[in-house]
């Protein structure tokens, strides 16, 4: 099976986003910027809104656990995004493709980046590799990155205390 290293970078920027969300848009363009986006966009009086309308039209994707009706959400998510594919070489990265119009908007670019990269997660691992933790009550995101595509849980911290709850059931 072939890994797609851009579906994982999306759906883990998203999840960043979902998970812990910035409090300002100087929040996400850190968080944009430690997870491997080079660009930077002119900052709008909204923006912290409008990426705040992308990552929660993403956890509709993330909670839809039937296949069909994600991917139309999904689909949905591309149309609004996405253009045809285009060669483009910014800030030292060398050449690369866009699957977007080059909209200097950081909402626009995030919405396009992370449905493409959901996109491209789901088809090359799995359409199941995208939920929430399952150590109640935790709700964080889980994009399962893993190799065996069995990833429960949002963290080690999570994990290792369904396993106590899980061994306290027992006795």
């Amino acid at each position: 099976m072939h890994l797609n290293p851009y579906g994982e970078y999306a759906v883990l920027l998203a999840a960043s986003l979902a998970n812990d969300w910035p409090k300002d848009r100087a929040g996400i363009e850190e968080r944009t910027l430690a997870l491997g986006m080079t660009q930077t966009f002119p900052p709008a009086p909204e923006d912290h809104a409008e990426v705040r309308a992308v990552i929660d039209d993403w956890l509709a994707i993330v909670d839809e656990s039937d296949a069909d009706a994600r991917a139309l959400l999904l689909n949905a998510q591309l149309a609004a995004a996405a253009a045809y594919p285009r060669l483009t070489n910014h800030d030292g990265e060398g050449w690369h493709l866009h699957y977007r119009d080059d909209v200097p908007s950081l909402p626009y670019v995030l919405r396009a980046i992370i449905s493409l990269g959901t996109s491209l997660h789901l088809v090359t691992r799995g359409m199941s590799r995208l939920g929430r933790c399952q150590a109640a009550p935790c709700t964080n995101v889980v994009a399962d990155v893993t190799r065996n595509g069995r990833q429960r849980f949002c963290s080690v911290r999570c994990a290792n205390r369904a396993a106590v709850r899980r061994h306290r059931a027992r006795l």
